[in-house]
């Protein structure tokens, strides 16, 4: 079957239309909110398939690498929410997949030849993606639970809304920082993998073995805080808002790296970032 622009718009929508709908089904509904999830997560598993593949070619863009990294987190919400009642993490990540899975409709990006690169670079670009995403998910979580502790200091009596219910439903802050933690070692793992691997890449694709760029240098920045809270946290006890404000500014730091740079040069300066 051929693959056409036609298809690619369809999947597309469906996939944020599903995503917005999980967003808003009940909780008491649990069974319907996880298949809607997988539906509109598959859906984005195809708009990707028709992004990505371009016939030896490879199509990168801030646009590109969002939607692949939101369709991974999606994944991990699932996974996450099969253990613990992650509610409020539903209500953060599939609004932001949805908005994502529709961005490289407007924002293609661009063709990186593979020719003459090793059949390896595909597994360097996998493990990245899987790094960013992973990451992704840890400040999704760090930010659930600074509004998490918010509420716990909050005055009692004061009515709550859906979201503040929702957040009243996580696991015990305790149980959250043990998950933020593993989040955290995973994708620390896979982005050191990411580095090495992107040295020797770097020599094949540039002629040389580290090329200092901005995004070098905050992925750099990122793999430093993520290393030291992880140290901090073995060594020194780390935790707490010490934890979320190492975990948000890494974050920061490795979105500024790639999503932040190639949306500065590709939609603000007309650029190719490759």
């Amino acid at each position: 079957m051929v693959y056409t622009y036609r298809m690619h718009t369809l999947f597309i929508g469906l996939s944020a239309l599903l995503y917005l709908t999980a967003t808003f089904v009940p909780l008491r509904l649990r069974k319907a909110i996880s298949l809607i999830v997988v539906l509109g997560w598959l859906a984005h598993a195809l708009a990707l398939n028709g992004e990505i593949d371009a016939h030896g070619a490879l199509r990168i863009g801030f646009a590109v690498m969002l939607s692949v990294t939101l369709w991974v987190s999606v994944a991990a919400y699932w996974l996450e929410n099969r253990n613990y009642t992650l509610d409020s993490l539903r209500v953060l990540v599939l609004p932001c997949a949805a908005v994502a899975v529709s961005l490289p409709a407007l924002f293609p990006g661009e063709l990186m030849q593979l020719g003459n690169v090793s059949p390896l670079f595909s597994w360097h670009i996998a493990v990245a993606m899987m790094a960013y995403s992973t990451l992704t998910i840890a400040a999704f979580h760090a930010v659930l639970m600074a509004l998490q502790e918010t509420r716990l200091h909050a005055r009692p009596g004061v009515p709550a809304g859906w979201f503040a219910s929702a957040i009243d439903r996580l696991p015990a802050l305790m149980t959250m920082e043990k998950l933020l933690f593993r989040l955290i070692f995973f994708g620390f793992v896979l982005l050191t993998f990411t580095v090495l691997s992107g040295v020797v890449f770097s020599e094949q694709v540039f002629g040389r073995a580290v090329k200092w760029d901005h995004k070098t240098v905050f992925t750099t920045a990122s793999w430093v805080l993520f290393g030291a809270l992880l140290a901090g946290r073995q060594w020194r006890g780390w935790r707490g808002k010490t934890a979320l404000r190492f975990t948000l500014t890494g974050f920061a730091a490795l979105f500024f790296g790639y999503i932040g740079s190639r949306f500065v040069f590709e939609v603000v300066l007309h650029r190719a970032f490759l």
